[in-house]
């Protein structure tokens, strides 16, 4: 019989959690502490946190919430896989729509949840995107499937985001270096993209699909 001393240690999962509701944040860190191979070394409350506090506690998997403050889960998630392509991503949020699905998988995310999912769903995707694979909700997949990709460009999404802040075409022109002719036509083909009647409107469903 080998001597306990000579086995190796196995090296316990080193999470990061990104969420900006404290409570929440908490209870998930809770959770995955009950699990004998999880460990929560990090917590922060804002996306542009994320990579800073990864590197720092040399984590294996980052848990990215979507509405954070500073940065989005999901450019997080980009950052992440820019700055720390070890670093896996699993996105834990309580918007199940398919653009944000889809946005996640595009920008590096591994996996892909809702909030309400079982404790054991979320230790179990810690477990899988390690070992190399693509966690995604089954509602939600089929949900994205149906709705069809993100028609809007990256651009189109920069002027309804700034659009959705109350702001004036020429305000969006100087926030975005562009020509006020250019946003009119930015904004114009979003809303005929979103069969929106208006641009207030058009954030509106935008958001609703995720696609913001």
């Amino acid at each position: 019989m080998s001597d306990a001393k000579d086995s190796p240690a196995v090296r316990r999962v080193r999470v990061l959690l990104a969420e900006d509701q404290s409570m929440v944040r908490e209870a998930l860190a809770t959770l995955l502490g009950l699990e004998d191979d999880i460990d929560v070394v990090a917590q922060v409350a804002r996306g542009d946190e994320v990579v800073a506090a990864a590197r720092e506690h040399d984590v294996d998997v980052a848990l990215l919430d979507i509405e954070m403050p500073g940065a989005t889960g999901i450019d997080a998630a980009c950052a992440l896989r820019a700055a720390l392509p070890g670093v896996k991503v699993v996105i834990v949020t309580t918007f199940g729509r398919p653009g944000y699905l889809r946005r996640a998988m595009e920008y590096g995310a591994d996996a892909f949840l809702v909030k309400d999912a079982p404790a054991a769903q979320l230790a179990d995707a810690v477990r899988r995107v390690l070992r190399g694979e693509k966690v995604i909700d089954p509602t939600l997949a089929a949900a994205a499937l149906a709705e069809g990709a993100d028609p809007l460009t990256s651009r189109e999404r920069d002027v309804l985001r700034a659009a959705a802040d109350g702001a004036v075409n020429s305000e969006i022109a100087v926030t975005l270096h562009l020509s006020e002719g250019t946003v009119r036509n930015y904004l114009s083909t979003a809303i005929q993209k979103t069969g929106a009647r208006n641009r207030s409107e058009a954030v509106r469903i935008a958001r609703e699909k995720g696609w913001l």
